[in-house]
């Protein structure tokens, strides 16, 4: 139940007078209620305005990719709208794919197309390897920040995975599949960030 309470302030004037009825009110309010608060974003140092990012709620698949020769890569995600995955303000990553032919692909995460920028550097060096030394302390050296050589997957099914905290804030991201599947494979992609 919300309510306001009275409460009596020891430094008031009343008290001070050392008398206990005078006609200066020493009383003081304090709201006893709860107030919901909604944060959406914030106004940065140039004063633009930056929202609150929220979690993808369902995949966002991108267009199949036909008939990948064994040992054959392709790029996603690869379509019209969308061919890099930002992850400015997001944590972790799942990622999707469903092949035509079971068996092993590799996954590796690259920098997207040179065409759009990073943080407005351009031309990136489109399908270069991510690498950097952020999750281990002891080594100086830089190493992959994401690749898997060898993930069976089962066929005609989605195969579901998840990154955490790797690709954090990667502006311009793309995944390298190899069909590692012994034969040709149409390969399905999707990926879902969050927050």
């Amino acid at each position: 139940m919300a309510y306001n309470r009275e409460g009596y302030a020891p430094w008031s004037l009343t008290r001070k007078a050392g008398v206990q009825s005078a006609t200066v009110n020493g009383d003081i309010e304090v709201p006893q209620y709860v107030q919901p608060v909604l944060d959406t974003g914030f106004v940065d140092e140039k004063g633009d305005w930056k929202g609150t990012k929220s979690s993808d709620e369902s995949f966002i698949i991108s267009d199949k990719a036909e008939g990948i020769a064994n040992g054959g890569d392709v790029l996603f995600p690869n379509t019209a709208n969308a061919d890099f995955i930002d992850m400015t303000g997001f944590s972790s990553i799942f990622y999707a794919i469903k092949p035509s032919n079971g068996g092993n692909c590799a996954v590796t995460a690259v920098m997207g197309p040179a065409s759009n920028s990073f943080a407005n550097l351009t031309p990136v060096v489109a399908t270069a390897t991510l690498r950097g030394n952020v999750f281990d302390t002891t080594s100086k050296d830089l190493q992959d920040i994401f690749s898997d050589s060898a993930e069976s997957m089962t066929a005609d099914g989605w195969n579901i995975y998840f990154i955490q905290g790797r690709l954090t804030g990667q502006k311009n991201l793309q995944f390298k599949v190899t069909n590692n599947s012994g034969g040709n494979s149409d390969i399905d992609f999707a990926f879902m960030r969050l927050v």
